[in-house]
């Protein structure tokens, strides 16, 4: 597997395309792969990752060759990217063990299965290294499933808590290994957590939300495994298409992607495009901006301040 290095100037660029949904071809995937191209020549970025529904499975004539279609335009340009699953990646024609399958198939992909005894495909970390190969930053992939599999509960799935008691493992190690202070962190998935309508609603946050957040109805604890751990800084989620908001609860900061893909629902009013993150070698903290479909780039969002109880 390719090593994750900070550069020579210590900053890490992380370009996060979510809800690419690739089809069966035709002008919207067209415009889909247009907009990635850009992106990626503006930004030049150190790596990519993909925060689910890179494909809608039952709306593709072959999910596999529509998935290697998304992709190949960050493969060709030999930049390394990682991926987690949506709830419309594996929804009818493929399994999520045969879609990992074929991303373990990419010479610049890094995104494993994970351990096989926890919920999902694709619970992993990455390590950024610092210029003498030790971990700088770390970057964490959760599965956060496709729909509740309860009957009794409706709605979309969430991350188990064996997938949570993974991560606690995975963190108190690396804190440890540095001394008790733990490294700098982002986690990427696709659904949001519950936490990203509280912190709208309590906590000024800079961004749009043009519909509800389409969270799970359970929540199992992941954000506050984060807090307690201390390491990550910020979460990143795509699923709801209109929202593109971050705010800060508790020390970490919550942020949607931009939806990147034509071929699902959006808004005239609000272009497709990327987010962009930043990390900087030594410093606890990221930068981050939005990258759009017409060029440009947006630095400073509308802020949003909850309603006085």
């Amino acid at each position: 597997m390719q090593a994750l290095t900070f550069r020579e100037d210590r900053t890490f660029t992380i370009v996060q395309f979510t809800d690419v949904h690739m089809k069966s071809g035709g002008d919207a995937d067209r415009r889909t792969l247009e907009l990635m191209e850009h992106v990626l020549e503006a930004e030049r970025p150190d790596l990519v990752y993909f925060t689910g529904d890179v494909i809608e499975d039952k709306e593709c004539d072959d999910p596999l060759s529509r998935f290697d279609r998304a992709v190949s335009v960050v493969e060709k340009r030999r930049i390394p990217w990682a991926v987690v699953f949506g709830n419309h990646d594996t929804e009818m024609k493929i399994t999520r063990q045969q879609l990992m399958d074929k991303v373990s198939g990419y010479e610049y992909a890094l995104a494993v299965s994970g351990p096989s005894d926890i919920a999902g495909e694709g619970n992993y970390v990455l390590e950024v290294q610092d210029a003498t190969g030790r971990p700088a930053a770390l970057l964490y992939g959760f599965d956060s499933g496709c729909m509740s599999t309860l009957p009794h509960v409706q709605g979309y799935g969430w991350i188990g808590r064996d997938q949570i008691d993974w991560f606690v493992r995975q963190s108190a190690a690396y804190t440890s290994d540095n001394g008790g202070t733990p490294l700098p962190a982002l986690a990427f998935f696709h659904i949001p957590l519950p936490e990203y309508a509280e912190v709208w609603e309590r906590e000024v946050c800079h961004g749009h939300k043009y519909e509800k957040v389409c969270c799970p109805k359970i929540n199992t604890g992941l954000f506050a495994a984060l807090v307690e751990m201390g390491d990550v800084m910020g979460t990143f989620a795509g699923h709801d298409h209109v929202n593109d908001y971050c705010g800060t609860l508790h020390g970490v900061r919550l942020c949607y992607g931009r939806a990147t893909g034509y071929n699902t629902y959006g808004r005239d009013d609000f272009p497709r495009g990327a987010r962009i993150i930043r990390l900087r070698e030594g410093e606890r903290g990221f930068e981050s901006w939005l990258r759009l479909a017409d060029g440009t780039v947006v630095t400073e969002q509308p802020e949003h301040r909850p309603e006085t109880r």
